[in-house]
């Protein structure tokens, strides 16, 4: 049963209670699929090691707003996006685009199990999986 807090938060479009706790064990999920496949078909450590993080810089994103930079952040950090170029390196012998392409997957659900969602244009901290670091004095 939904608690009063939980229905608050759903009705401000964030997973509350345990439904984020499932989001977030998928998350988890996803990334040790997606870490299991990359190095199971032959990816390098250092590779993994150099581009885990990389998604990251679409934070920059944010310089040209809040709709613009979670605009940007979203389609680095989607799954879909990479699971289509990861199946379009496959078909197309294309070793580099997935192997990138799982690396960025494994990255987003790190991310997401940590907590940190998709982004809404209302600012950064505002996710799918609810607000993420120290609200400012205005209450963002």
């Amino acid at each position: 049963m939904n608690s009063t807090a939980e229905i608050g938060y759903a009705e401000c479009g964030y997973a509350a209670g345990k439904i984020r706790q499932v989001l977030r064990g998928e998350a988890l999920a996803i990334l040790a699929a997606s870490t299991t496949l990359f190095f199971l078909f032959g990816g390098d450590l250092w590779m993994f090691a150099v581009l885990f993080f990389a998604p990251d810089i679409s934070i920059a994103g944010y310089a040209a707003g809040p709709k613009a930079g979670a605009a940007i952040y979203n389609a680095v950090h989607s799954y879909a996006l990479h699971a289509v170029l990861a199946v379009a390196g496959v078909l197309t012998g294309s070793e580099l685009l997935w192997q990138i392409s799982l690396i960025f997957i494994a990255h987003a659900a790190f991310d997401r199990s940590l907590g940190y969602g998709l982004k809404y244009a209302a600012g950064f901290r505002h996710t799918h999986l609810g607000p993420i670091g120290k609200p400012t004095p205005r209450g963002d």
